[in-house]
């Protein structure tokens, strides 16, 4: 049996906050790549992409990744483009199950010019249309990799109840043993 669960969507389909919820639902760990990364560099993504540069994040990004041991259940939240470089799709679908989070470039766009574009490096500085525009854009060369997750779930409509049972992720939870008192 599979014991990791990977969130793959674009950034901002909030696939680290329903990976803790999940987690903590399942009663199983839950694990952020981004906070991996971040604790084997000793930088910030923003400032490992500004001295680095993309293609040395991604190698480190796919190296942290498959550092993750397989053996205890796990829910991994991974970042937007962590499934689109160096086969790590193929890979998260060969050693876990992969669900995307899919929501529209609108929804996206919504939540993204609520939070903090700065700690998005692929972001900075844009706003407004530019914004949406690069959203919709990167959200189509995108896809094709989140496409390839064993489930899809609706962002704006599923629970994570509904997203535990549509996904089969209910094989993670411990039964619930109630003593009787049968006096």
């Amino acid at each position: 049996m599979k014991n990791l669960v990977f969130l793959v969507g674009f950034m901002g389909s909030g696939k680290t906050t329903l990976a803790k919820k999940m987690a903590k639902r399942l009663g199983i760990a839950f694990m952020d790549l981004d906070q991996l990364i971040i604790s084997k560099t000793g930088k910030a993504i923003s400032d490992y992409f500004q001295q680095h540069g993309e293609e040395s994040f991604r190698i480190i990004e796919r190296n942290v990744l498959r550092e993750i041991n397989m053996e205890e259940p796990m829910i991994i939240s991974v970042g937007g483009g962590t499934p689109c470089f160096h086969e790590n799709m193929k890979w998260m679908n060969a050693h876990g199950q992969t669900i995307y989070l899919k929501i529209s470039s609108r929804g996206l766009w919504k939540r993204l010019t609520q939070s903090d574009i700065n700690k998005r490096p692929v972001l900075k500085g844009l706003q407004g249309e530019e914004l949406f525009n690069f959203i919709e854009e990167e959200l189509n060369l995108r896809e094709p990799f989140y496409l390839q997750a064993s489930c899809h779930i609706d962002q704006m409509k599923d629970s994570v109840n509904e997203v535990i049972q549509k996904c089969g992720l209910d094989r993670f939870q411990q039964p619930n043993h109630f003593k009787t008192n049968s006096q």
